[in-house]
């Protein structure tokens, strides 16, 4: 085939042919390096070898032949054309059977008038197509015998010669669409006529969008027809030419196969690693790797160690077959506690560092001493600074050995507790839970996040590094798809890639993949960067968690700390009082035993079981009786 257009050789184009290899034999360059505009291809060099695969018309302009004006029409144009013989009008139907004779054309032949024609019989509509099949004498003068219409509906008209038009010749056939005169090889650079079209006579000219594959190119190339370049056709003699098609592993994912599948790698994408597994490095330009589909379970795991200045994080698969027992959760905040709160799960916790109560901003709170046992029982409101409502945690004391009196107190209305939220203590679980869970169980039964120890490794995976840790943090279940693969020269190395975060550039390599003989030895556990793992952190499923609320500001706390700094030559009795009012709760009559008068005896008339309970105010009748707390504070410096 000797070179063309492109735009010839589309126009040409049976789309039943499809696909077809082509060679460039002059090449164009558009604007310096700009190799794409708006998604299409620009430039291409000589020698390049596409493969067309798909033609789309875009568009189709249309020019008046004798103005040189242009218009576009879309593809879906609803008009009928009607091809002429030339672009010329005649005046007279004399002037067209006189050119007509000269031509040596035979009748019948198609013509139509711009404008209408009115007979004694029948009105003619302007550019109604219509057959002279001869010329003959009626009714004593020189007529042009026409048929209008087809079929069973044709009518015989006797028009005279000197019926003025102008009148348009016709090639014969019916009308026809725009797809119809387009797919015409025989109508190609034709003139034609629309009555939907201002123009009397025009030209079309289409313009189609070239889908192509190309060496290496990992999208499919879009080329407009009308790029200014010569094609060649070589599919007969391209049997044995081979596409390389770059392929990413979301698209491979995406796809869906087929796998096994044995490619090899293009591209690796920059940016710091996210794993630090001894495979990572293996991933370089030309090693050839086989994919062997979606890994299953789709879920993973993210944890971190516990115990550690330094803390290590890694992701294991749902597939992981270790065993792990249960820690006892850490809580630093009640804000805390209220999240790990489960229904028909009770959360038993213990303090681990003293709390007084001249602390908080409440008179409903009560202090907490470390080795405090607390059952929580959920949120509540309460009236905090300024009158204002608060969130709160509500919850009840225990007694100070598991087991111990608990009955006792159940019977005697256990003591409740109020704890702000924003409380930053420190709260250790009460776990007596020792059995052995596997990862799948353990997620079913318990919320994250979880601490466990692994106390078993994964017998498949030898490496296992879990087990040394003295504790780990499941803290979220990713749900995301990988892919199983494994290095070509070593089939017994696999591994699973996050396409979305590590997006290798393959193509398709040649030859039979290795399948290594029973289940595939995947890695269940592979250790994070400590960027990528912050980067997971960021990720929209972390973001959904709430953060912990703020502590309320405090203008009459910070007051009168003020004013009991200033006040040196203020008893202490007076600022206990000057904050009595605003701090401290009142405690339930009977909780407490009855005060009398001599208080030196007061702390050893309170029961034993209830040592837990710290009192946040001094406790004093209702008469103006004094008491022996000044002197005991006055004195309590000097025998320092």
């Amino acid at each position: 085939m000797e070179p063309v257009s492109l735009q010839d050789f589309v126009c040409a184009l049976d789309p039943a042919s499809l696909p077809r290899v082509l060679r460039v034999c002059s090449g164009v360059y558009f604007q310096g390096s700009v190799y794409e505009i708006s998604g299409n291809e620009c430039s291409l060099s000589t020698g390049d070898l596409i493969k067309v695969t798909c033609v789309r018309l875009q568009k189709v302009v249309c020019e008046n032949p004798g103005t040189g004006q242009t218009m576009e029409l879309a593809p879906n144009f609803q008009g009928n054309f009607s091809p002429l013989t030339s672009p010329r009008s005649y005046g007279t139907l004399e002037e067209l059977v006189s050119a007509a004779t000269q031509s040596s054309k035979q009748l019948p032949i198609c013509f139509m008038s711009t404008h209408r024609i009115t007979t004694k019989a029948r009105v003619v509509p302007q550019e109604q197509p219509l057959k002279l099949e001869a010329v003959e004498m009626h009714l004593g003068t020189c007529c042009a015998c026409c048929v209008m219409g087809t079929g069973a509906q044709q009518v015989l008209l006797h028009l005279p010669l000197s019926q003025k038009g102008p009148f348009w010749e016709l090639q014969p056939g019916p009308p026809r669409t725009l797809l119809q005169v387009l797919q015409d090889p025989a109508l190609r650079d034709t003139i034609l006529t629309c009555p939907a079209l201002p123009w009397r006579s025009l030209t079309l000219m289409p313009q189609y969008e070239v889908e192509a594959i190309m060496h290496l190119r990992r999208t499919i190339v879009k080329i407009p027809s009308t790029l200014e370049v010569d094609v060649e056709d070589i599919t007969a003699s391209s049997q044995h030419i081979h596409f390389m098609q770059p392929l990413l592993l979301s698209e491979a994912l995406a796809r869906g196969g087929p796998f096994p599948l044995p490619t090899e790698i293009l591209e690796v994408p920059e940016g710091p690693p996210i794993f630090l597994s001894p495979w990572l490095s293996s991933l370089q330009k030309g090693q050839r790797l086989c994919i062997y589909g979606l890994a299953s379970p789709p879920w993973r795991f993210l944890a971190s160690t516990k115990g550690r200045k330094v803390p290590r994080h890694f992701m294991i698969s749902g597939a992981y077959q270790g065993k792990l027992r249960r820690r006892p959760r850490e809580f630093p905040t009640a804000y805390d506690l209220l999240g790990a709160l489960q229904p028909g799960q009770p959360l038993r916790v213990v303090a681990t560092k003293d709390c007084e109560g001249d602390g908080f901003e409440n008179p409903g709170f009560m202090s907490l001493a470390m080795g405090d046992r607390l059952e929580v029982l959920g949120s509540g409101q309460a009236l905090g600074v300024q009158e204002r409502d608060m969130d709160v945690l509500v919850c009840q004391r225990l007694s100070d050995q598991p087991g111990e009196g608990e009955e006792y107190e159940e019977a005697e209305d256990q003591e409740q507790i109020l704890l702000p939220l924003h409380l930053s203590g420190g709260f250790v679980e009460e776990l007596g839970d020792g059995r052995r869970y596997s990862l799948q169980d353990l997620i079913a039964q318990f919320s994250l996040p979880c601490e466990v120890k692994v106390v078993a490794k994964d017998a498949s995976h030898p490496a296992d590094p879990l087990p040394s840790f003295l504790g780990l943090r499941l803290e979220e279940k990713i749900m995301e798809p990988f892919l199983v693969v494994s290095l070509d020269s070593n089939p017994e190395m696999c591994f699973e890639v996050p396409p979305r975060w590590l997006d290798l550039t393959v193509v398709e390599a040649e030859g039979q993949p290795s399948q290594p003989a029973g289940p595939l030895p995947v890695v269940p556990v592979e250790e994070l960067t400590e960027a990528f793992y912050y980067h997971l952190r960021k990720s929209p499923a972390f973001e959904s968690q709430a953060p912990p609320p703020r502590p309320p500001k405090s203008k009459d706390l910070s007051g009168q700390k003020k004013q009991v700094s200033k006040a040196k030559g203020v008893k202490s009795s007076e600022a206990f009082q000057l904050q009595k009012s605003s701090l401290l709760p009142k405690p339930k009559r009977k909780t407490f035993p009855k005060v009398t008068k001599d208080s030196c005896n007061l702390y050893g008339e309170i029961p034993g079981h209830k040592k837990g309970l710290r009192l946040t105010k001094p406790i004093t009748q209702d008469t103006d009786d004094e008491h022996d707390y000044e002197e005991i504070l006055e004195q309590f410096p000097k025998t320092l």
